[in-house]
């Protein structure tokens, strides 16, 4: 016997690391883009009294695409990275036939076959009200969610190709991967270890997901989003099927909002929800629950023949 083989980490010494590792990441992160602006700017007591112009001022397009991407970089991608390092003995970010096809392409078609449902229910979210004794954090919600527009619309509404590219880049590639490796590859099988039950840690990782973007009138599209990723890699065992489904669902509002700038809409526009017929959302469902059901007898066929158990 190896006197010197480590003992794997308990899920909550887990979860105090990768919580360690975020929190120390993003107050570094943060330090560098006040020290950052203001060498930038030269306007350090603007900066200073308002730390939301450094997010909804379109002055320096170059610096707010760096705060972004070094933002998904060091607060979800580098703490999950590191998080693999230090306990080598887990594996965090599995990637079982990573070269089916098919797996992939299932996986977009069923997102996309969900997509007049999500709309549906965002509609929904975003007429949410509080009641009148919540008045005050209602008030708050609206001005985050207001400056979280003001930011997306900054970025996303472009026209020349360059940017968009750019664009997919920072609010697509990035994202997926560096949300979709901290989530779904090191907080859900933290969790998992905790409750020892697929479908509570799925929903309690994706309730955490989408809070954690503090966009409360897309709490519930996003909570939905985040439940599909963690099937995805519960059922696959590929991280890259949620990291690919997440570019897809991004990368195509980037590419809508830049097809809408070059037609002469503006964001409103591209915010409008279109209303369909029930028959639409009823298909929306039917197609939905068949194709995650193939997906899920597909992928648990290959898994069986290679002697794994799909729970």
């Amino acid at each position: 016997m190896n006197e010197y083989m480590v003992s794997p980490n308990s899920p909550w010494k887990s979860l105090l690391i990768l919580v360690g590792l975020t929190i120390g990441l993003s107050i570094a992160v943060q330090v560098i883009v006040l020290v950052g602006s203001i060498m930038i700017t030269g306007d350090w007591e603007t900066i200073i009294n308002d730390s939301n112009s450094i997010y909804t001022n379109n002055s320096n397009p170059t610096f707010l695409y760096l705060l972004l991407a070094s933002s998904s970089i060091s607060t979800f991608l580098l703490p999950a990275i590191f998080l693999q390092k230090i306990e080598s003995y887990y594996t965090y970010f599995p990637a079982k036939e990573i070269g089916n096809i098919k797996n992939y392409i299932l996986a977009a078609v069923l997102l996309f076959a969900f997509a007049p449902l999500m709309q549906l229910i965002g509609e929904w979210n975003m007429r949410m009200q509080l009641p009148v004794s919540m008045d005050g954090l209602e008030n708050w919600m609206r001005a985050q969610e207001d400056n979280m527009a003001v930011l997306t619309q900054n970025i996303v509404m472009v026209d020349s190709i360059g940017l968009l590219l750019l664009n997919i880049l920072i609010m697509a590639v990035l994202p997926a991967i560096a949300e979709e490796y901290f989530f779904r590859g090191s907080l859900q099988h933290i969790f998992q270890r905790v409750f020892k039950n697929h479908h509570i840690t799925v929903w309690v990782t994706a309730i955490i997901f989408s809070a954690i973007h503090v966009q409360f009138y897309g709490f519930f599209p996003r909570l939905i989003l985040g439940v599909f990723f963690g099937y995805m890699l519960v059922w696959s065992r590929n991280i890259w099927i949620p990291i690919i489904c997440h570019f897809l669902n991004n990368a195509s509002v980037t590419v809508l909002a830049y097809v809408y700038t070059r037609q002469g809409k503006t964001y409103a526009d591209l915010q409008a929800s279109e209303t369909y017929p029930i028959i639409v959302y009823l298909g929306s469902l039917v197609l939905t629950a068949v194709i995650g059901w193939y997906f899920y007898k597909h992928v648990h066929q290959n898994r069986v023949i290679d002697g794994e158990r799909l729970d």
